[in-house]
C-alpha cells in the first residue's frame, strides 16, 4: 500500500492587539504595510507634537518654577508651591466654583435641548432642510458678537428682554380670560439688570452659551440618529412598543457614542470659557472663570509659573471629566 503524504498549511502567528483583536500576519508584506502606515501618519504626529505636546510639556515644567514673563532673572524650581498657593487662594477658589457651575449647567441644558432638537429635525416633514440650516445660525455667529448682542438685549433700560417681560408679555396675557390677571402677576414690575446684578449675571451667561451652542450639540446627536437603522423601529412597532419605550430602550442606548463625543467636546469648550464672560462682565468676581483668572494672573501680575499651574489644573479637571464620561457612557464594542 502506498503511503500518501498530507501537506499541512503553515499558519503564521498573528499579533494580538488590545481587546483580543488580531492584526495582519507577521509577514514581509504585513511589515511593509505597517511601515507605510507610519510614514503616512508621521507628518501629522510631528505637527501634533510641535503644536500640542511641546507646549503642554513646557506648561507642566513652568508650573513647578517661579518663572515671570518679562523678567530676566533666572527662574528656580519651587515644587508644588504654585499649586498650594492657588488652592488656598480665594480668587482661584471663586473662579473654580464659577467655572464648574457654568460648565455643569450649560452642558446639561444643552444636552437635553440638543436631544430634543435633534429628534425634531430628524423626523420627516416638509421644510426639514431649511430648518436644519436655520438652527445653525446661532452657532455660526462669533462668540464675541453674540455676547455683545445679548448684553444689549439684557440691558435694563432699552433691552428687548426687559421690554418683553415688563410690558409686552403682561399685556398679552391680560387677554386670557379668568387666569389672565394671575399670569400677569408673575412678570416683574421693574426692569431686571441681568448682567449688573450678581445673582443674575452667571445664569444670564449660561443662557447665552446655551443659545449659541445647543445647535452644535444637536448636530452631533443628529449624526448619531442618522446611523440608527429604521428597521428596528418598524419591528418594535409591530411588537407593540410605544414611542416612549422605543426612545429609552432603543434610541438612547444607540446614541451613546454620539452623546459621548458631544459631551466631551462641550465640556472641553465650556470649562475653558473666556470670551462670553469677559465680553459681558469683564473680570467681575461673581462671574470670573478659571481662564479669566489665569489671564489676569499672567497679564497683571506677570507670574508665568503661577499661570502655568492654573492651566495645568484646568487640563487635569477636563481630563477627569472625560474619564467620568467614558465610564458612565459605556460603549459596547462589537
Amino acid at each position: 500500500m502506498s503511503q500518501q503524504t498530507v501537506s499541512v498549511p503553515v499558519v503564521r502567528p498573528k499579533r494580538r492587539l488590545m481587546g483580543g483583536a488580531t492584526d495582519v500576519p507577521e509577514s514581509e508584506w504585513g511589515r511593509a504595510r505597517e511601515r507605510l502606515a507610519w510614514m503616512l501618519v508621521a507628518p501629522s504626529i510631528l505637527v501634533v507634537a510641535i503644536v500640542a505636546l511641546y507646549p503642554l510639556f513646557q506648561t507642566f515644567r513652568l508650573s513647578f518654577t517661579n518663572e515671570k514673563l518679562a523678567s530676566n532673572a533666572p527662574s528656580h524650581y519651587v515644587g508644588f508651591a504654585q499649586y498650594e498657593y492657588l488652592l488656598n487662594n480665594d480668587g482661584f477658589q471663586r473662579a473654580f466654583r464659577n467655572t464648574v457651575v457654568f460648565t455643569v449647567s450649560s452642558v446639561l441644558i444643552e444636552l437635553v435641548l440638543g436631544v430634543v432638537v435633534a429628534l425634531i429635525i430628524h423626523s420627516n416633514f416638509k421644510g426639514r432642510g431649511l430648518l436644519r440650516t436655520a438652527i445653525l445660525v446661532p452657532w455660526a455667529i462669533p462668540t464675541v458678537v453674540s455676547a455683545r448682542l445679548w448684553e444689549y438685549m439684557y440691558h435694563g433700560n432699552y433691552g428687548v428682554i426687559n421690554d418683553m417681560l415688563v410690558h409686552k408679555l403682561p399685556q398679552l396675557v391680560d387677554w386670557i380670560p379668568i387666569i389672565g390677571d394671575n399670569l400677569a402677576s408673575i412678570f416683574p414690575a421693574e426692569p431686571i439688570p441681568f448682567t449688573a446684578r450678581p445673582s443674575w449675571a452667571l445664569p444670564a451667561m449660561v443662557a447665552v452659551d446655551v443659545w449659541k451652542t445647543t445647535p452644535f450639540m444637536a448636530l452631533l446627536i443628529l449624526a448619531g440618529l442618522q446611523i440608527i437603522p429604521g428597521d428596528i423601529y418598524e419591528a418594535s412597532t409591530v411588537d407593540g412598543a410605544s414611542k416612549w419605550k422605543q426612545f429609552w430602550q432603543m434610541t438612547l442606548p444607540m446614541l451613546r457614542p454620539a452623546l459621548l463625543v458631544a459631551l466631551i467636546f462641550r465640556t472641553l469648550d465650556a470649562f475653558r470659557v473666556f470670551d462670553v464672560i469677559y465680553v459681558m462682565r469683564g473680570v467681575a468676581v461673581e462671574t470670573v472663570s478659571l481662564a479669566i483668572f489665569a489671564q489676569q494672573t499672567l497679564v497683571n501680575e506677570d507670574r508665568l509659573g503661577q499661570t502655568s499651574a492654573a492651566s495645568v489644573i484646568i487640563f487635569l479637571c477636563i481630563g477627569v471629566m472625560v474619564l467620568i464620561y467614558t465610564r458612565l457612557v459605556k460603549i459596547e464594542e462589537a
